[in-house]
């Protein structure tokens, strides 16, 4: 990943309320969520979660289809693994300490997923 893509995605998280509806998008999985049920959730109105999504979009960490009348958003799972894998790819220069803590959260995030 190019330094541009991840300080622009970097940037669309910057900012309390994408992040709060970038986290719900992770929580909500693959199958996504429909803007209206995202704007309930986070008590945002309509027009201001889209300017939010927009910007996540832009930055290509969410997508988007039409299911009906809603249009469904989804976290873009393997734009997020790019942009961890490009922060973390000289973290640690081989020290476990450093990055023994993340590889035990990867391992929880995982099992947790299988567990469902």
């Amino acid at each position: 990943m190019e330094s541009k893509t991840a300080l622009q995605r970097l940037s669309a998280l910057a900012q309390e309320g994408r992040l709060d509806a970038f986290r719900r998008l992770m929580v909500a999985g693959p199958q996504g969520l429909a803007a209206g049920d995202l704007a309930r959730a986070l008590a945002v109105p309509a027009n201001t979660l889209s300017a939010q999504l927009a910007i996540l979009a832009a930055a290509g960490l969410v997508g988007s289809h039409r299911e009906g009348r809603s249009i469904i958003y989804c976290a873009d799972y393997e734009a997020v693994g790019g942009l961890l894998r490009f922060l973390m790819e000289d973290c640690c220069q081989g020290r476990a300490e450093v990055c023994g803590p993340l590889v035990e959260l990867a391992r929880f995030c995982c099992d947790r997923g299988a567990a469902e």
